[in-house]
């Protein structure tokens, strides 16, 4: 839904459908094409492998960037396409040999079918979700151009990126709460509980990364942006800003929840001393971290399922695997969101019932009878 949302609002940013970057006098440009004739199609072994290949060479017609127009041959070994199918080629120029001029295929044309499946996203949201639904989505949208338009040019700008992610994730937590329930205790109580609880994982993530001495390098994406912007982001702050951005979703969903068990409790029973609400929305926050939890920790090794893998097809052991930092980095993540996710139950719960403590049933329930229409 994420990846969904990401092409949603790429539609808005600025594009560039052409790219170019300069290397030892090379110069790469990223084009549309579509296929217009199989010229060859081979089958070859890998050096050095047991696995074989289909090897095309395709005759493309390019349909956006500076060769627009033009009929070129391009040389395909990454993926099987077909006539009519679009892709985007990379056109490279110079480099060490000043008359090389290649196209290679780079990726298939995919946003047709990331559109459709945006569309369907909004169009259930609207027909299912009503009104709460739409502001949401509405939320959704703003924490995401906060993201795009703020915390990303602040990293690249140089600014660090704990500060920049935890104020960041703040400020979506207190955006995001407010335009999708409305302005009320029981909301405020959520972001606050959310916000503290931003800062003991904050703090939690700064102590295991370091303790645990990753440096960031863990994937090839972060190798080239480290070449890409001649080593100036600080990529062991970037881990933590990911690991914080990453947590908020499932604890927006855990805080909301538990401020509104708190609220019903209150308006239910209240009698209840402070302790007893306390004690029984506390019952209800454990049943909500169980189930929390494992989607967390699912969804992670769900992403992770070709990392998991490799553990069958390595000669190291077990141990040895696991202490690498690709491993390391997935397994301090989940361990640092799920440990925030259950500890926002609690401190969500204590600042609800203290934030409640004083309100009468008549002024409890307006609230939440103004929360519920809100939904």
């Amino acid at each position: 839904m994420i990846f969904g949302l990401l092409t949603f609002l790429a539609f808005f940013v600025p594009a560039y459908p052409v790219s170019a970057q300069t290397q030892n006098q090379e110069v790469s440009y990223i084009e549309r094409a579509r296929v217009l004739q199989v010229l060859t199609q081979t089958i070859q072994d890998v050096p050095g492998t047991q696995t074989s290949e289909t090897v095309q060479t395709l005759q493309a017609q390019i349909l956006e960037g500076p060769d627009k127009g033009k009929t070129v041959t391009v040389d395909n070994d990454r993926f099987n396409l077909k006539v009519g199918d679009e892709f985007y080629a990379n056109h490279s120029i110079g480099g060490m040999d000043a008359v090389n001029d290649t196209w290679n295929v780079q990726e298939p044309y995919r946003l047709p079918t990331l559109e459709m499946l945006v569309v369907l996203f909004v169009l259930t949201i609207i027909i299912f979700g009503g009104k709460q639904g739409i502001r949401g989505l509405v939320s959704l949208i703003a924490s995401l151009a906060v993201i795009f338009y703020i915390l990303l040019p602040g990293i690249l700008a140089g600014y660090s990126p704990v500060l920049l992610s935890v104020g960041i994730s703040s400020f979506i937590i207190v955006i995001g709460s407010y335009i999708t329930h409305g302005f009320n205790r029981t909301t405020s109580a959520a972001v606050l509980g959310m916000i503290a609880t931003i800062c003991v994982t904050g703090a939690l993530a700064y102590w295991s990364v370091h303790a645990a001495m990753l440096s960031g390098y863990s994937s090839e994406e972060v190798t080239y942006l480290h070449f890409a912007t001649n080593g100036t982001i600080d990529f062991v702050g970037l881990l933590l800003g990911g690991i914080m951005i990453g947590l908020l979703g499932i604890l927006y969903d855990a805080a909301i929840g538990q401020a509104i068990a708190v609220e019903e409790l209150k308006r239910a029973a209240a009698h209840y001393s402070h302790w007893e609400l306390y004690r029984r929305a506390l019952r209800i926050g454990r049943e909500h971290i169980g189930a929390l939890v494992n989607t967390l920790a699912i969804a992670y090794v769900g992403v992770s399922l070709p990392l998991l893998l490799l553990l069958h097809f390595t000669d190291m052991s077990i141990a040895a695997t696991i202490n690498q930092e690709l491993f390391a980095t997935e397994i301090v993540r989940t361990m640092v969101g799920s440990i925030g996710l259950i500890l926002a139950v609690p401190l969500t719960t204590l600042i609800s019932v203290w934030m409640l403590r004083k309100g009468k049933p008549s002024d409890t329930k307006s609230e939440g009878h103004s929360h519920s229409h809100a939904h």
